[in-house]
Formats: structure tokens, C-alpha cells, sequence
């Protein structure tokens, strides 16, 4: 037997749209979710809303007139007249159809939302001294995340409580509305209010975390850094991040190092750069001078006699580790010391005649200009640029 779709919104069968219309948005605001909540009052409002749907459709009135039901599965045999799409009546039931929608207009969604979420990652930065990104350390980290609550073990619920589906949804997560346009009916959905789209309602939730499943806490964790590591470089903690809602699974942790400037080595990449400064009279003889190096210990350094100043002596291997992607080290860099000779500032009477006396062996005792920058000093340098 077909619906009586006229009686649905208490309206005559000769009534006009606009009459249709403004009996049906006085009864939707009256038994709509939002303002009557109760069983009873959401299933008329489906019925209101499908007979007003029906009604408001040409093609479906007119099956109704004439002692039909549009929405029979054999409706289009017996009032289509021959419509191949009278079935359906009109291209919006096409559409939803095809994607999923009832004729009712109580179309399917995407369903309810899952309470368990993954967590997000966390971020922290550390200080760390250059000598502790050469050689690696492991830090204990404090970190303020979410984790897991230990009352209700991530369900949400109180001891002894419980979940049931929500009444105003019923349990869908979603509630929808039909609206018309050139294209037909409309079909759209939106979170429902009372459940806030999970399609359950925690009847006691927990008092310790609300009904999160997860609470904030500072606790302590252990970060290995590997050797090799630079400033700004992150190291990943996998399920040390934040635990997420509902208890859902901890995101990774990620530690970014701030690494600290050092008083006597500059960092270039894997090189190690540092000055060494030494008297004149060794730049000229030559010496071995210790040097005390980042990761060795104490190095012997050759100076070759005749050493000039700003000269570059390269240790290879005594820079700083290769850090692969994969985290393993392979081999290392160089250590580049910049020698700075040091020339006397002070000197006493025996120590002047004997450099003037050196001077005069050497024929040193009247300076003359280099020509043309053939010398190889800092002005060729500043003619090759100059020609560049």
C-alpha cells in the first residue's frame, strides 16, 4: 500500500508548492535532532523530510496522484509511463544512486569517525658540545607528551562504565538533510553534535583524562646520538611522540641538536678547522709541536722549516665522523691547521743586534717592493680575481 505522503505533512492533495513547503520547514524545526532529540521525534522528522521530498518532485507527485508510491521499487512500471527514469523521478535520485544516497534521503555517508586516532610526533632540541656530536653520547631527555591514561587504558570510559550508540545519529556519526537544486536533491551530512561523529556516547567517561584516553605527563627518555652528528641534524625515536586520542598508537619523537660553538675548532662539514699559532724563529727552523686534537688526543705536528705564515697544514682523518643516512659512519674528515706565525712585539738589546745581524747576513736589512704581484703574496691573489 502507498504512503500517504499528503497526510505525513497534514497537507491537501490539491496543495500548492509554497503551501507543501511552509508545512514542511514548520514541522522539520520542530522535530529536528537538534531540538528533539528523542526516538520517536527522529523518525518522523525522516518520514517529514521524505515526503517532502517526494512531493516537491513533479515527476514523483505525479506518481503519488496517481495511487502510486515513488519510492516502491516497482513504481516506474506502474506510473512511469513508459520513463525508463521514472523510477528513480528526476536526475537528483540518478545522482544519488550512483553514489550511495536512499531515495528517502537518508543517504549513507562515510559512517562514524574511530575513536582511536594515531598520535602526532614531537619535536625537542638539545644542546650538544662539539665534542659530544664527534664521538656520540646518550642523553637523557625530558619531554613533556601526551601518553596513555592509566585509568582507562585509553577506552575513555570510568571503571564500570560503558558505551552505546548515540541515539541522534544512531550511530552513523553523521546527520544529513536533503536540499534541492538544478540538479536534483542533495544530499548533505555533517557531524553529528551529540556524539561529535563517533557514533558512540561514553556514558561515564574517565575523571583522569576526560574521555581523551590520554593525558599530558613529563617523563624521561633515553636518546642514543650517534658520532657524526650536526647542528640542526634530527634524530627519530620511533613511538616516543604523542600518544593519540582514544590511546591510539604513540608518533615518533624527534631530537634536533643545537650544536654548541667550540673555542678552538670551527666545524665545516666533516673538516675540522683550527689556528695554531707559533714563534717565528720556529717557522723558520721547523719543529715538531704537539697538538692536541678533537677526538685523538694528542697529536706530533711536523712543521716544516721555512713555514710561512697562513699556511695550511691538512691531517687527514682527524676531522669530524661521515654520518650516512643509514646512521652508520664511514670514515672521516680532515683537521686543516692554520698556522699563524707570530712575530715579537718586545724586544731587549742582545735580542735586537741579533736579528740585525741576521738582517745584514741576509741581506735583509732594506725591504723592496715585489713587482708585478710574481711573488705569489695576497696581492696576486687579489690580481687573478681582478681578472676574472
Amino acid at each position: 500500500m502507498a504512503r500517504d505522503y499528503y497526510g505525513i505533512l497534514g497537507v491537501a492533495k490539491n496543495a500548492t508548492d509554497q503551501e507543501i513547503k511552509r508545512a514542511y520547514r514548520k514541522l522539520a524545526r520542530e522535530l529536528h535532532p537538534d531540538v528533539n532529540p528523542s526516538e520517536d521525534a527522529q523518525h518522523k522528522f525522516s518520514e517529514v523530510t521524505t515526503a517532502y521530498e517526494v512531493l516537491s518532485d513533479p515527476q514523483k507527485r505525479k506518481i503519488v496522484d496517481l495511487g502510486g508510491d515513488p519510492l516502491d521499487n516497482g513504481a516506474g512500471a506502474r506510473g512511469g509511463g513508459g520513463d525508463p527514469f521514472a523510477g528513480f523521478g528526476g536526475l537528483g535520485d540518478i545522482m544519488d544512486a550512483f553514489f550511495g544516497a536512499s531515495g528517502g534521503g537518508g543517504g549513507r555517508g562515510r559512517g562514524p569517525r574511530s575513536r582511536v586516532q594515531p598520535g602526532s610526533d614531537a619535536l625537542i632540541r638539545i644542546g650538544l658540545t662539539l665534542e659530544e656530536c664527534a664521538t656520540g653520547v646518550n642523553k637523557e631527555i625530558t619531554v613533556d607528551t601526551a601518553i596513555l591514561c592509566d585509568v582507562c587504558r585509553g577506552n575513555g570510559t570510568a571503571p564500570g562504565g560503558s558505551v552505546h550508540t548515540c541515539d541522534t545519529c544512531g550511530g552513523q556519526g553523521e546527520i544529513q538533510s536533503v536540499q534541492r537544486s538544478f540538479l536534483g536533491q542533495v544530499v548533505t551530512a555533517r557531524p553529528c553534535p551529540v556524539c561529535r561523529g563517533y557514533g558512540e556516547v561514553i556514558d561515564d567517561p574517565c575523571r583522569q583524562c576526560g574521555g581523551d584516553g590520554r593525558v599530558r605527563s613529563r617523563r624521561t627518555v633515553n636518546a642514543k646520538i650517534p658520532a657524526g652528528v650536526g647542528d640542526g641534524m634530527r634524530i627519530r625515536l620511533s613511538g616516543q611522540g604523542e600518544v593519540g586520542p582514544g590511546g591510539g598508537p604513540a608518533g615518533d619523537l624527534y631530537v634536533e641538536v643545537d650544536e654548541e660553538p667550540h673555542e678552538i675548532f670551527i666545524r665545516e662539514g666533516h673538516d675540522l678547522h683550527c689556528s695554531l699559532p707559533i714563534p717565528m724563529t720556529t717557522a723558520a727552523l721547523g719543529a715538531t709541536v704537539p697538538l692536541e686534537t678533537l677526538i685523538d688526543g694528542e697529536y706530533e705536528l711536523e712543521v716544516e722549516p721555512g713555514t710561512q705564515p697562513a699556511a695550511e697544514l691538512v691531517l687527514t682523518g682527524k676531522g669530524m665522523p661521515r654520518l650516512r643516512s643509514s646512521g652508520r659512519v664511514d670514515g672521516r674528515g680532515d683537521l686543516h691547521v692554520h698556522i699563524d706565525v707570530q712575530v715579537p712585539t718586545r724586544l731587549d738589546d742582545a735580542q735586537r743586534e741579533l736579528l740585525l745581524e741576521l738582517a745584514q747576513q741576509r741581506g735583509e736589512d732594506t725591504p723592496t717592493l715585489a713587482h708585478n704581484g710574481r711573488s705569489g703574496g695576497l696581492f696576486s691573489k687579489l690580481r687573478a680575481k681582478s681578472h676574472r
